[in-house]
């Protein structure tokens, strides 16, 4: 199992894209794999044959490193592993494989039983071969377990009869209790991803280890309103700014301005970037994830704008990158869309600071130059989290001062 992440400790096995006996190139996709981020291809780097599987597709939880298939050189190497299993490679890596043993568990009855595959756990009592599979896309695979739907009950519509997406989508439940998850006339049991498993440790471990506190401040949005509706009308439909891509560019500037808030904790030091690549967090089916808009000080508001519908569609599709959900220098997390007033976030460590925005609305403010005393104006409420080991108080208000400042006056962003 190759570790695809920083933060992987475990992965899950996808589709195979070879059968026992295939040949192998560089850079063929052996196999898909889900890792603690998303569903990716692994390419081969080698030429030789595959002789034997052994996790296989629909395997959770294989810890990095753990065997999943033998590859030998030659294709008469082939049939000597027809046998030969994960308890043979941990047991006895120096022996000659020729001889694989037969009975595992008899000679060394603690060995753990080898995780079930999802043919086994649909088919518990068939004596079909494990080469008979369920072709499916990663994406269908993902739908289906979120769905609770039963892969063998669908019938596929893509090549050579794979499922994919669609077929997901538009199938019908039966009426019977899903298989992916326990239930009972009370509750309901819904296995973890490795993407949930990752986002509950990171998350706990940033609230316990990390000296939050939290800056609040209100901002009016009227001048940045009336600047992205001038800008789309007269955009033809090249571009779609919306009030999130002004958030990330005011941000950026900000940061800029207060770069000690685009910093991380390194424990022994403190790293600041000079360079502002901002997470903006997307809720996906599988979890919360962070695609990273690098560079967004060098960037104009369509650009950021087409970046960030990009990366967001990706993420939902679970096709990103790894270098575009890993790093990142500052963190926006808008709520907005959800009409929440106001919230406060979680720091994603290393990083030193996130910003939680909630919706826009409209109140009644005092106007010195208004013959009533009052205006009404359209007002955004943001709460900064900082990490005090990095990010002194006063520091802290001098940011979010200067975030405010530049969505009141937003021309400040084309300086």
């Amino acid at each position: 199992m190759p570790a695809l992440s920083p933060t992987m400790t475990h992965g899950g096995i996808g589709s195979w894209s070879k059968k026992e006996g295939d040949q192998i190139a560089p850079g063929d996709v052996l196999v898909e794999i889900e890792t603690d981020k998303a569903q990716m291809d692994f390419e081969f780097q080698d030429d030789g044959y595959i002789a034997k599987i052994l996790a296989e597709t629909g395997t959770k939880d294989v810890p990095i490193n753990q065997p999943i298939a033998v590859l030998v050189d030659s294709e008469s190497d082939v049939e000597a592993f027809k046998n030969f299993t994960v308890q043979d490679a941990q047991t006895a890596p120096s022996q000659e494989m020729e001889q694989p043993r037969q009975d595992t568990k008899e000679e060394n009855p603690l060995q753990p039983e080898p995780a079930k595959t999802e043919t086994e756990e649909e088919h518990p009592a068939s004596s079909e071969p494990p080469s008979h599979r369920i072709a499916a896309s990663p994406i269908a695979r993902k739908l289906a377990s979120e769905k609770g739907i039963p892969l063998k009950e669908v019938i596929g519509s893509g090549p050579n009869g794979r499922i994919i997406k669609f077929d997901i989508e538009n199938y019908k439940l039966k009426a019977e209790a899903p298989s992916s998850v326990l239930s009972s006339s009370s509750y309901t049991d819904i296995p973890l991803s490795n993407m949930r498993k990752t986002i509950a440790k990171r998350l706990t471990e940033s609230k316990q280890q990390n000296p939050h506190y939290y800056l609040t401040l209100s901002v009016s949005m009227d001048k940045v309103l009336k600047l992205r509706e001038s800008l789309n009308s007269t955009s033809n439909d090249s571009y779609k700014l919306s009030v999130n891509d002004f958030l990330v560019k005011a941000a950026s500037v900000a940061c800029k301005k207060v770069p000690a808030v685009n910093s991380a904790w390194h424990t022994d030091y403190i790293r600041q970037y000079s360079n502002v690549d901002i997470c903006v967090a997307v809720a996906t089916p599988a979890g919360l994830m962070t695609p990273i808009v690098k560079n967004v000080e060098t960037k104009g508001l369509a650009t950021i704008s087409s970046e960030i519908k990009d990366l967001g569609k990706r993420a939902r599709e679970s096709m990103l990158k790894p270098d575009e959900y890993q790093g990142g220098t500052f963190t926006i997390s808008n709520m907005g869309m959800f009409d929440i007033d106001q919230f406060t976030a979680i720091i994603n460590p290393p990083q030193a600071a996130i910003l939680a925005v909630g919706s826009t609305k409209p109140k009644v403010v005092l106007d010195d130059f208004s013959e009533k005393g009052f205006k009404v104006e359209q007002m955004m409420t943001v709460t900064l989290s900082c990490d005090h080991r990095v990010v002194d108080g006063a520091v802290g208000a001098v940011w979010i001062k200067a975030f405010k400042d530049i969505l009141e006056n937003p021309l400040h962003l084309l300086l």
